[in-house]
């Protein structure tokens, strides 16, 4: 076209097309790179002199209980923590009395109630009378009583001379005499539910109480009057007759095997827990740094003859009270400390954001964790005999118990830095062979110990057996996995590890298209987790399994760009829309979308849309737990969730498309 001649309209109308799309998509990277930047300056910020991150790891008010239980049990006088952990408590209670593992869990959690009803009646700041508490045991007893709450606070509330002990414990004592290579062993429980049970069998088989001072008395929160009042509730006991006697029957004919006079199996079997209670106590004097195990390992101990003075339970109790998570208005008791896991994915997340590895923040970071590598064996070994130690763990006094999640994560933290210094080469190799050889003959990869999946633990009649007993392939570990070793350690389709995994995936995709990830909530966690491991080993977006998985996350956007589902899915085991969008599962399927997009797609706008315009709220949703715990009992508020997910998504997003 000439100067000074006419444009034909039809011309012009693609180009100025063409041209609001450009500045469209140079106005959303400019606000993208605000967004990081704004991120960035808030976490530097906030790292600590050692280099980690140490957020809360919030769940639900039942380890406040606990502690709680143990200041007052033990007379340890500290009112002043005991005021922070009430008034925790009272802020989660709802108008009609009840307290909730999530928000939107129907109407309200019995058991959560009974744990914050008894904490607050127990620390004296509350009465019977008051109204609060009025409308707690009505909902208590409008849905059945303390008969019919969970096994942890049954025991919590026996140990304390609450609730009747059984005449029995579905797990006997004895079978902690039997071999790991026996048919049945104590050890085809996964280690996180052995540090748990080992107290609890101790316990209950002792049927201790120690009753503190002042104690309220509970005897009306029965809502009927049960046969009895043991610690299982009566949807329980059918299943026992079926399942539970003929487990009891295959112990009783192992243990008669053994050269010991049955008078003298109890009280070994009780010495040989003890001891697998003292081996495993980490430096700062919890037992596998869980507030919970460590609950029940001081009752244990108490149970054993100890003193309440004992060093070994003010150590313990030093180690819940720097467990503690300091509020504003209050404080948590967290169940276990996630520095590792926070530092970790946080350095990794700023180096995507473009932190060099030789930034002081990552370089702080780094030695922090290069410090936390584990260089002991576990009871990890007992099932993978021949792997090396080189993993790490959940907490900053992890010292024995290392995870698949964890190490991943450190890897790639530590990855770039390992191109350069020879000695966190050396310990990026030790980390990735113990991640390869702790993969499942299945092929997928578990959390903590290899091949624990015995499928007569998971049918034990002991509530919440098939969810936390064993520690079977995932599909979120096993993506991570392979994301991991795709795009960090340059394995493709090829390698035998990949291979083996990438099948395990292939089986275990639902119907629909998703994933059910263990550890985080639960679909979504689950889905980007299989997507982006299978794409960074070599699998085309155009692949069938990958298209149906992308369907399926289109399918459940919400209507403001965001991604939000309910715990709800966790425990029906079926996709449950939560209503409203969250931070970190926004940016998991935005993270996912990414993996499988050579350009920006609307969908792919409208979740960045949703990120840049509700990442800096501060409401229910910010806070929404989208870890996973025990299924139907323990949910996780990662208050570092909603910047470590939502950098990480961004900084792909910038990084892929600002140049297409």
């Amino acid at each position: 076209m000439r100067i000074g001649t006419t444009a034909n309209p039809s011309m012009l109308f693609p180009l100025s097309f063409l041209c609001a799309v450009f500045y469209r998509e140079v106005n959303e990277l400019r606000e993208i790179q605000q967004e990081i930047s704004r991120i960035q300056a808030f976490l530097l910020q906030r790292q600590q002199e050692d280099g980690t991150w140490r957020f809360c790891l919030e769940s639900s008010p039942m380890t406040d209980s606990h502690m709680i239980i143990l200041l007052r049990t033990l007379g340890i006088h500290d009112e002043r923590l005991m005021e922070k952990l009430t008034a925790h408590i009272t802020s989660l209670q709802h108008n009609n009395g009840a307290w909730k593992l999530y928000p939107d869990e129907y109407e309200g959690n019995l058991s959560t109630t009974i744990d914050s009803y008894y904490a607050l009646l127990l620390s004296g700041k509350y009465k019977k009378d008051e109204p609060r508490m009025t409308l707690a045991r009505s909902f208590i007893l409008e849905k059945g009583g303390l008969t019919q709450a969970n096994m942890l606070t049954k025991f919590a509330t026996a140990l304390t001379g609450q609730y009747q002990w059984p005449s029995h414990f579905l797990v006997p004592v004895e079978i902690a005499l039997l071999h790991p290579s026996f048919p049945v062993s104590f050890y085809d429980f996964v280690g996180y539910a052995r540090v748990h049970l080992a107290p609890m069998m101790i316990v209950a088989d002792r049927k201790y109480v120690k009753k503190p001072d002042d104690a309220p008395d509970l005897s009306d929160l029965y809502a009927d009057t049960p046969i009895t009042r043991g610690l299982y509730s009566h949807r329980f006991l059918e299943n026992f007759l079926k399942e539970g006697q003929s487990f009891l029957a295959t112990i009783h004919d192992s243990l008669q095997r053994l050269p010991f006079l049955p008078g003298q199996l109890q009280k070994l079997a009780l010495r040989r827990l003890e001891q697998y209670i003292l081996a495993r106590i980490e430096p700062d004097g919890t037992l596998y740094n869980y507030s919970t195990s460590t609950f029940f390992m001081i009752f244990a101990v108490l149970a054993r003859g100890y003193s309440p003075k004992d060093p070994l339970i003010q150590k313990a109790m030093q180690g819940l009270t720097n467990s503690v998570y300091d509020y504003e208005n209050g404080a948590h008791l967290q169940l276990a400390t996630s520095a590792v896991w926070d530092t970790a994915l946080l350095a990794s997340s700023l180096q995507k954001s473009g932190l060099s590895a030789t930034h002081p923040a990552i370089q702080k970071a780094n030695r922090y964790l290069l410090q936390k590598q584990q260089h002991k064996y576990g009871d990890w070994k007992i099932r993978n005999p021949t792997g090396k130690p080189g993993g790490w763990g959940f907490s900053d006094y992890n010292t024995m118990n290392p995870d698949i999640d964890d190490t991943t994560a450190a890897l790639r933290s530590l990855r770039l830095l390992a191109r350069t210094d020879v000695t966190t080469a050396a310990a990026w190799k030790r980390g990735l062979d113990w991640l390869l050889s702790m993969q499942n003959d299945d092929g997928g990869w578990p959390a903590f110990e290899r091949n624990t999946d015995a499928d007569f633990i998971r049918h034990l009649p002991i509530e919440g057996a098939d969810n936390v007993s064993t520690d079977p392939s995932s599909a979120d570990l096993t993506g991570r996995t392979l994301e991991l070793l795709g795009n960090y350690a340059g394995r493709t389709l090829t390698d035998p590890h990949v291979e083996k995994g990438v099948r395990w995936l292939l089986k275990h995709q639902e119907s629909d298209g998703s994933w059910y990830g263990r550890w985080g909530i639960a679909y979504l966690y689950g889905t980007w987790a299989a997507i982006t491991g299978l794409m960074a080993v070599g699998f085309s977006a155009t692949d069938p399994v990958i298209q149906k998985a992308v369907a399926w996350l289109v399918a459940n956007q919400n209507s403001d760009g965001g991604w939000g589902e309910s715990c709800q899915s966790d425990q029906k085991k079926t996709y449950v829309p939560l209503g409203a969008s969250t931070p970190s599962q926004t940016a998991w399927a935005i993270d996912a979308l990414i993996a499988v997009s050579s350009r920006p797609t609307a969908e792919l706008q409208r979740g960045v849309h949703y990120l840049l315009t509700h990442n800096q709220t501060n409401d229910w949703t910010t806070r929404y737990p989208t870890g996973g715990g025990r299924p139907g009992g323990t949910y996780f508020a990662y208050h570092s969730y909603r910047w470590i997910w939502p950098l990480l998504a961004l900084s792909h997003y910038q990084s892929k498309y600002a140049n297409t």
